[in-house]
């Protein structure tokens, strides 16, 4: 088990460039199954998760050419579907949530798709519910084996229909969408989600002859065509990351600037940290956050009530950013109730904050109510176990910012989601080592 040793309380001072999109890239690669010919993909981050999943594609047959840092082609011209029926891909595929996307391409044009169930973060539950409803709509058969937790299903054709999902998940309506662009007839998808990501998906099948259309609303009309080709798509950089480096900056009273964010596809992203009284410029492309000498206040509303941040779907904040702010606003000046309306425990990290002098009542597992000690007092420096992804980055920050040295272990949660941290935080003045 990776351990971080962060001496804390150093300002920072310098750039940083955002990886590619974490979210994007599990729905972009599945998408590579979808057609024989080349497709290139640039911008992809080098993480535990995105790795797996190429890893993942290769033992299907997939051929995969590096070209650079982050840039790779690949090929599915001769796919290994024996391998989906495999113990080894019932091994492989349970360590990987974003394996579930596997599903609609495989099922769009072989007429198959297998998968164990997946593993992941320890949130709370995630429903795959959405994924298979739009399947058995678009004419799949399901199968379950409860023994050995593994998925099926299979269509000679799939024919395209009208559905009302659920629920606006981003993963199911990028699985529903990529069963769909195969499928005979036109589709109709309702409540779809409407990330920057999906959009970006959509985008890109169109590039490879797809018909879509309705990208960027929740209401997607699919026109199926027989055949997709090759394509060149380049990544998003990812907006979690990036709304990570503002709470750094804020949290370490630090002046930074964040490097070629595609603004336009950030939402509510800066706004919400502007409630908290975070300093925010737009220089081009770029963010430029000033050191915050004096700290932070966060906003009340009109009213004078208590500021409620929660996440929603898109164009809503995205609920991975929660745990980020919530740190943040351990040293604002002021209160907020912070509400994740989706995951029962992701909450349940602010122990380890307690721990550290933050002031936090944990109201219910979905709800926290943060008073900012306006760094009047600082966090103080303690020993830790990365929960999950989001989570762990969150401490790290609030670690950064702490008087003394702090010890985060399970980093490999950490490593999932973010490309060489500590090599990155260094480079702009972090005290921190890998052991």
């Amino acid at each position: 088990m990776g351990t971080f040793k962060i001496e804390g309380g150093h300002q920072l001072q310098g750039e940083i460039t955002p990886q590619g999109a974490k979210n994007e890239a599990l729905q972009i690669l599945c998408a590579v199954l979808l057609t024989p010919e080349e497709v290139t993909i640039n911008n992809i981050p080098d993480i535990v998760d995105v790795n797996k999943l190429i890893s993942l594609l290769e033992d299907l047959g997939v051929k995969i050419q590096k070209k650079g840092k982050g840039s790779y082609t690949f090929k599915s011209d001769d796919v290994n579907l024996d391998y989906l029926q495999s113990d080894q891909f019932k091994q492989d595929g349970r360590g990987l949530r974003g394996s579930i996307m596997l599903v609609g391409p495989l099922l769009a044009r072989f007429g198959k798709g297998y998968i164990p169930k997946p593993g992941g973060d320890k949130i709370g539950r995630r429903r795959l519910d959405t994924h298979f409803e739009g399947f058995i709509n678009l004419g799949a058969k399901f199968r379950y084996n409860r023994e050995e937790h593994f998925y099926g299903v299979e269509a000679k054709k799939l024919k395209g229909t009208y559905m009302l999902l659920d629920e606006a998940s981003v993963t199911g309506t990028a699985n529903i969408v990529m069963a769909a662009v195969l499928a005979e007839g036109t589709t109709t998808i309702y409540n779809a989600a409407c990330e920057p990501y999906l959009q970006q998906l959509c985008n890109m099948l169109n590039r490879m002859g797809a018909k879509i259309s309705g990208i960027g609303s929740n209401l997607l009309v699919i026109d199926g065509v027989d055949s997709l080709g090759g394509t060149e798509h380049r990544m998003l950089p990812d907006m979690i990351e990036i709304g990570s480096w503002i709470g750094l900056a804020a949290m370490t009273k630090s002046e930074l600037t964040i490097k070629n964010v595609s603004w336009d596809d950030l939402g509510q992203i800066p706004s919400v940290f502007r409630k908290l009284g975070i300093t925010i410029e737009r220089k081009g492309d770029d963010i430029y956050i000033p050191a915050h000498k004096d700290g932070y206040e966060i906003q009340n509303y009109i009213d004078g009530s208590i500021l409620t941040i929660a996440d929603a779907p898109w164009p809503g904040l995205t609920p991975d950013l929660l745990s980020i702010i919530l740190v943040v606003s351990t040293q604002a000046k002021g209160e907020v109730l912070i509400h994740q309306k989706m995951f029962e425990s992701r909450l349940f990290f602010v122990d380890k904050l307690i721990d550290m002098g933050a002031k936090i009542i944990l109201c219910d597992p979905h709800r926290a109510t943060v008073m900012g000690h306006n760094f009047k007092s600082t966090l103080k420096a303690t020993t830790m176990v990365s929960p999950d992804i989001r989570a762990g980055v969150s401490l790290l920050i609030a670690a950064l910012s702490a008087k003394g040295t702090s010890t985060i272990h399970n980093i490999e949660q950490i490593d999932r989601g973010y490309e060489n941290i500590d090599e990155r935080l260094r480079a702009i003045g972090a005290k921190i080592i890998r052991m």
